[in-house]
This record gives C-alpha cells, structure tokens and sequence, in this order.
C-alpha cells in the first residue's frame, strides 16, 4: 500500500501507507507499529541510538510508535520526532500514533496522572494516543534510590478499580485520546468491563505462531477490544523472550515456500488474525522488510501448521513472587496458557 508524494526537490518518491484499524476510541491504529522496547531496555543502545532507530522507521514509513518509561524510550522518540518534523519527513506530530505505559511503579490511585504527565513532559508531547496499563499487578516504591527496576517481592495486588477512574480521567482531560491494558487476560478484562465506564479500547499482549491468544482474543472480539500484539518475532534474542519462533522449522519451510523471511510470515500470520501487530527492529533494512506483508498471504495450508504448533510464551517470571498477588505464571495469566521459560532478565531482583 504505497502513494506518490513529492519530496523538497520535487521528485517523486513513493510513501508506504499502512492501515488502520478504527477503536472504540480515538483515531485508527496503524496496523503494523515500531517497537522501541530493547534487550537491555535502551540502556546499552543509548539515547543516540534509539533516536536514529526511530528516524529510520519513519522514514520507512512508520506512524505507529510503541514506548513506555521503563524502555528508556520516550526522549529518544521525542527528539527523532521533532527532527522528522524539522526534516519535513512529516508534517507534525498528529501524523503518528503514539502509544505509552503506566509502569507498575506508579500504578497505584493518585500515581496515573503524575506517571502520564511525566510522560507528556518526556515526549515534549500534549497527548498520547493510547495510554495503557503495562502490567495487572503494581509495586511498591523502591526502597532506595538504583534499586532494579523491579523487586519481586516488592509486588502488590493493584487496585483495578482505583486505577481504571483515574485513566479514564486522564483521557477526559484529553492528555490520552485512547486508553487500554497490557498483558490483562480474560479474567481480568471482564472484571474491568464490569465497572468501566469508558471501556478498554486495546489489550497489548504476547501474539505470534507459538502464543496464539485464541481464547483472548475471540472474548476481546466479542468485547470490542482490539489486540495488539507485542513479540510477533518471540522476542528473539532477549532475556524475556524465547527463540523458538525464529528458530521453528515449520515457520523456516512456510517462509521458503512463500519466498519470505520468517520475520515476514510471522507479521503477516499476526496480521491475518486480524491484530495490531508491533514488530521490532533497529535494523534498517530487517525494519523495511517487516512491512512488506500487505501484497501476499498465508495459505489454508500455512495456517493448519501454525495451528498445530505447540503453545509457548516469554517470561513472566519476572512478576511471580511467593509473596505477591500471583504465586505462579499460570495465576498471572488466569490459567489460560502455559508459559515458556527462559532465563531471568538482570534488571529484576527477587530480594
């Protein structure tokens, strides 16, 4: 999906232009998004690099951006989004769509609208387009100061209820035209239906061949929720993630029967099942080919051997504590799926 523009010299370039999903709130979602969320939560990648990451993509043709606080993200971002502007890439920040996170740090009543203005301020933004809950459990306040970003035993119930007023508030107030969860299961959604009064617009999940969310995502069909999907690639390479996805021999022979690459039919299987999909790359040219999924598809055939794979997910480990709301990863996902184990990212500590 492509349009002819002209660029500052009066030639002719041709512009990628995605599509978009409408919400129960706020303008359309972009399809296909740029995550900014890296293997060592931007710190090894520096501000610089994640800066130029994200000039890329849009040059590319990206307009949807996925960031939170914890990914080190949001002044990066801001900074390649004022350069495009600068550059006449765009012509304004209202041409993106821009998605952040409540931390679990600050997700208690009274901490929402500080936690988002914060972000504002990081963005050098007015609004966001969605706001999202990042994770259904929060945390105490650190103890002391360069504290992991997350003490596991430090993990308390959240007040849902509490929480959820003061999101819809924030999007009243216009700071967040669109507000939704993260990583909330069915369980979790429905008790969040049955009081909000402004309904979830997203739920940001886990989605590719290996974690298929077909039980999540036939109750947000039928909820009127959109489900975007984070890690379409397994989140390969990072502590979190796993690398059965990239590394899958049925997904290999799918990509070379198709004359893709997995990345590709993974994106494109998102894609198809109707989702938001949010791949990450900050590689230039893997980032281009993450959107040349719209002139092809999967065949019946590909899609009974994605069906037939085994369930697997990234870790949640990170927010299971003996002493916490959810004892198990299994509690954390309301028994909906059986998750993968890898090893445990060093910016959690269980002390």
């Amino acid at each position: 999906m492509a349009a002819a523009d002209a660029d500052q010299q009066g030639r002719t370039a041709t512009v990628l232009v995605l599509p978009a999903v409408p919400l129960s709130s706020g303008k359309p979602m972009p399809r296909v998004g740029f995550g900014t969320a890296t293997a060592t939560l931007g710190q090894a990648e520096g501000h610089a690099g994640v800066r130029e990451a994200v000039l890329r993509a849009i040059d590319a043709g990206y307009r949807h951006f996925d960031t939170a606080p914890v990914y080190n993200a949001e002044a990066p971002l801001r900074d390649a989004v004022a350069e495009a502007v600068s550059a006449g890439t765009i012509a304004s920040r209202d041409e993106l769509y821009v998605t952040s996170k409540l931390w679990v740090a600050d997700a208690h009543p009274g901490g929402v609208l500080p936690a988002l203005e914060k972000t504002l301020q990081n963005l050098q933004m007015e609004y966001v387009d969605m706001y999202l809950i990042h994770h259904p459990v929060s945390l105490r306040p650190p103890e002391a100061e360069g504290r992991p970003v997350l003490v596991k035993k430090d993990l308390v119930a959240m007040d849902m209820k509490g929480l959820w007023e003061e999101m819809e508030e924030c999007h009243r107030r216009g700071l967040a035209k669109a507000i939704g969860v993260s990583n909330f299961a069915c369980n979790k959604l429905e008790h969040l239906l049955s009081f909000a009064k402004i309904p979830p617009a997203v739920d940001q999940v886990e989605v590719h061949p290996y974690c298929r969310q077909n039980k999540l995502r036939e109750f947000c069909r039928s909820k009127g929720i959109q489900v975007c999907g984070y890690s379409p690639l397994g989140a390969y390479g990072t502590a979190w993630g796993n690398n059965f996805v990239m590394e899958s021999p049925v997904l290999k022979q799918i990509a070379q029967d198709r004359g893709k690459t997995v990345a590709q039919v993974c994106i494109r299987w998102v894609y198809e099942q109707g989702g938001v999909v949010i791949p990450k790359s900050f590689n230039e040219s893997r980032m281009r080919e993450n959107l040349h999924i719209f002139d092809w598809e999967l065949t019946d055939h590909d899609r009974r051997k994605i069906d037939d794979l085994p369930e697997s997910r990234g870790n949640y480990d990170l927010f299971v504590h003996e002493s916490g709301p959810y004892k198990t990863v299994e509690d954390y996902w309301d028994g909906e799926i059986t998750a993968g184990r890898c090893k445990q990212t060093p910016l959690v500590s269980s002390d």
